[in-house]
């Protein structure tokens, strides 16, 4: 297990995504419903903000909720609802105390008005902080996001905004959720699964990729610390040859 001391400082990745999976598996391994996992899984979040924050980590985008996650039984997206509100309301203080802002990626209009309330009183409370930004994603999926862009462009070409010479990736990455965000440099996936599922697809395109078999509830700061160090052992081309780089050094 690696420790905050053997991370290198000057590698720190900006951006980090994590999808918290395995909350259900951890619930039914110890004989208990799915919520009894999602209601445990707060503990690694809290883990996972206060080492990205310590490591000096500028965005943490976690996976909270999927648009595909509305299609789970009516009970278990109640209980997460509500779960949300709790958690949400009781870690505003926590987030000041550590200087941390929160934002908001997303389908936010199909949330219940109780978690638009305190999601938008607590980046409110929070707006001022200038440390670790902490983006929760709702309702969110990357083929909602990029369908959203094109209707977005299409409306300003209609309207004469823009004209379609004016597309490229620059601009296509305004219309993005994350437009004000650089992009993911690592992905974590807890629960030994190994897919996107359908999270920041475009902007992961040149992301490292870190696989634990760790459920998300026991997901802890030194499971964090081990993300990090195999990051910062990767040779990171962006299509370049080892050579290349080497003399770009």
């Amino acid at each position: 297990m690696i420790s905050k001391e053997q991370i290198l400082e000057n590698i720190i990745p900006k951006h980090v995504a994590i999808i918290m999976d395995g909350n259900g598996r951890w619930a039914k391994k110890k004989g208990n419903s799915r919520i009894f996992g999602h209601k445990n899984g707060v503990k690694a979040v809290r883990d996972a903000v206060e080492a990205a924050a310590e490591l000096g980590v500028s965005y943490l985008t976690l996976y909270a909720f999927s648009t595909e996650n509305w299609n789970r039984p009516k009970a278990e997206v109640q209980a997460l609802m509500a779960l949300l509100v709790q958690a949400i309301h009781n870690e505003v203080d926590n987030l000041n105390k550590n200087n941390i802002k929160l934002l908001v990626i997303g389908d936010t209009a199909s949330l219940p008005n109780d978690v638009n309330s305190n999601l938008n009183l607590a980046m409110e409370k929070t707006a001022k902080n200038t440390g670790l930004k902490l983006v929760l994603a709702l309702s969110y999926s990357s083929r909602w996001e990029v369908i959203k862009a094109v209707k977005s462009i299409a409306s300003d070409i209609k309207t004469n905004k823009i004209t379609p010479n004016d597309i490229d990736e620059s601009l296509f990455q305004q219309y993005l959720e994350t437009s004000n965000m650089p992009d993911p440099e690592l992905l974590i996936r807890t629960s030994g699964e190994l897919r996107l599922s359908n999270f920041l697809l475009y902007q992961m395109a040149y992301s490292e990729l870190y696989f634990t078999e760790k459920l998300w509830p026991d997901f802890r700061k030194e499971d964090f610390y081990n993300a990090i160090y195999d990051f910062q052992h990767r040779e990171r081309r962006f299509g370049k040859i080892s050579e290349q780089l080497n003399n770009d050094n």
